[in-house]
């Protein structure tokens, strides 16, 4: 818990994410908006200007003042930032992927642990109200398909894209499966940036679901879908549109006789995930409670990631 009176909040990183971690923040009436930092002050001061919140030089001089950080910088300064904050006995709430690097992800989630820190990995598509629909509806699934597309646009090209998108889509799996992964097959190749660009890979669990899983960002168009096939049920899932066909197999008749299939859309509240994200972010700082993501599911998250990475470079 933070303590008495509102918590103190600020933001680290006020590029085109952090700007809109900010405004999210200024939104809410029941906590202090201490302040932002980033490295370029001009953007900085532009961003606490229009937050009404005050601008830090210092990242260190900001979470002396904060209970709680909201960081997204760019992903090779997570840990790095993180750390400070952790150290500083600040609880986080760390823009995805959680690090660059397996080591340091683990260190964090150690160091989190060690001081009783809310640690938070922001894999906003947990939020999705699609997503909580459709994680109602789920008993065991045996095969998943994720397709996760855009054009591109500049953005979070300093790491591939499997940590850039397909990591969203991992976390999901994960979350849904809960089983080990045991084999990865996975292919992927640079278009634009001289990191990969567009890959595909295909996860088998040691409960026998198998999930497809193919991430893009030079696409012509923007797709977000998932389609999970279980016994009797499959789903198709669009994040864009923001709906969950539903497609049931029943025997209204008996076993003995054919099968019925009785499909359903459901358009799900549009929502704001991002707002969602951070709200309950500070509930779990005030409450104590532990996150929706924790450290250790981005973990998770990113050991996959690399193997994926580790399968495509010798493939």
């Amino acid at each position: 818990m933070a303590g008495s009176g509102p918590i103190r909040v600020g933001v680290i990183g006020v590029g085109y994410l952090g700007r809109l971690h900010a405004q999210k923040i200024a939104s809410f009436s029941d906590h202090r908006f201490v302040g932002v930092c980033d490295a370029d002050p001009g953007r900085g001061k532009s961003v606490a200007e229009e937050c009404r919140t005050a601008f830090f030089a210092d990242r260190k001089e900001l979470l002396a003042e904060v209970d709680a950080v909201s960081i997204a910088v760019p992903t090779t300064a997570h840990y790095r930032v993180a750390m400070d904050a952790m150290r500083a006995d600040v609880h986080v709430l760390l823009e995805k992927p959680i690090t660059a690097n397996v080591r340091e992800a683990r260190a964090l989630v150690r160091e989190a642990a060690k001081r009783k820190l809310v640690f938070q990995i922001g894999h906003v598509e947990r939020f999705n109200p699609a997503v909580r629909e459709a994680a109602t509806l789920l008993t065991e699934p045996r095969f998943i398909e994720c397709h996760r597309l855009g054009p591109f646009g500049g953005r979070g090209t300093d790491v591939d894209v499997v940590l850039d998108l397909m990591i969203h889509d991992l976390d999901l799996i994960l979350s849904f499966v809960r089983s080990p992964v045991l084999r990865i097959h996975a292919v992927g190749i640079p278009v634009i940036s001289p990191n990969i660009d567009i890959a595909n890979a295909r996860l088998s669990f040691a409960n026998g679901c198998v999930a497809n899983v193919t991430a893009s960002r030079v696409s012509a168009r923007k797709q977000r879908k998932i389609r999970i096939f279980q016994k009797d049920t499959y789903m198709s899932m669009d994040f864009v549109e923001g709906t969950i066909q539903i497609f049931r197999r029943t025997y209204p008749q008996g076993l003995q006789s054919p099968p019925e299939i009785s499909g359903e859309l459901l358009e799900t509240e549009k929502g704001d995930s991002l707002r969602d994200e951070i709200r309950s972010f500070l509930d779990c700082v005030r409450d104590g409670a532990a996150p929706r993501v924790s450290g250790v599911e981005g973990l998770a998250a990113l050991e996959a990631a690399f193997r994926i990475l580790r399968n495509m470079r010798r493939n």
